[in-house]
């Protein structure tokens, strides 16, 4: 875990881990919907001092599916409702690009990451990251973060397609991944 000198941090995909996701994306507010529990879960990060950053693929951008101001309606919509929850979101990072842009910050690169570390100047070693497919636990795990595999959105053919990192443990959902975690180290499934 981080030095407690240093932030306590946590690294959420958003996309099936905080809210359903689609394989045709989020394109509006109205199609962000949260998966039940996932802002309750992030109040409790909160609570327990943890600061709570997104890294999220938006491709949808680069595909013309939606535009930036889009983007930012959708996640002020996101922060509203985990402020009702007493939730708080402290960053969101994102890629606008599409695959064949072939930048740094798209997952499974890891180029998010680093820039999540240079903001909050912290290594991040030991610092949780929770996605629901290969390339969210891919970016994190090369970036030294412990990887956590949810079941919900892409999750479930995440496990079942395998090559996991090596440590990444697997939960239901957010809710049952941030009650493991804030228990400490504990048997769960691998």
């Amino acid at each position: 875990m981080p030095q407690s000198s240093q932030p306590k941090l946590i690294i959420l995909d958003r996309d099936g881990v905080i809210n359903h996701d689609s394989p045709d994306f989020i394109k509006s507010p109205d199609e962000w919907i949260p998966i039940p529990g996932s802002l309750e879960a992030i109040a409790r990060l909160n609570q327990a001092g943890y600061r709570v950053v997104i890294a999220s693929n938006q491709s949808g951008i680069a595909r013309l599916l939606f535009d930036i101001t889009t983007l930012n309606a959708i996640h002020a919509k996101m922060h509203r409702l985990a402020l009702q929850v007493g939730a708080d979101i402290d960053a969101v990072f994102f890629c606008p690009h599409a695959a064949a842009d072939n930048c740094d910050c798209r997952k499974p690169k890891p180029g998010m990451f680093a820039e999540i570390s240079k903001r909050y100047q912290v290594s991040l070693k030991g610092v949780p990251t929770v996605g629901d497919s290969l390339r969210d636990l891919q970016s994190g795990f090369i970036s030294g973060c412990v990887p956590y595999l949810v079941l919900t959105g892409k999750g479930e053919k995440t496990a079942m397609t395998g090559g996991l990192p090596p440590g990444t443990l697997t939960f239901p959902d957010l809710a049952t991944t941030v009650q493991h975690i804030l228990k400490g180290p504990a048997p769960a499934n691998q």
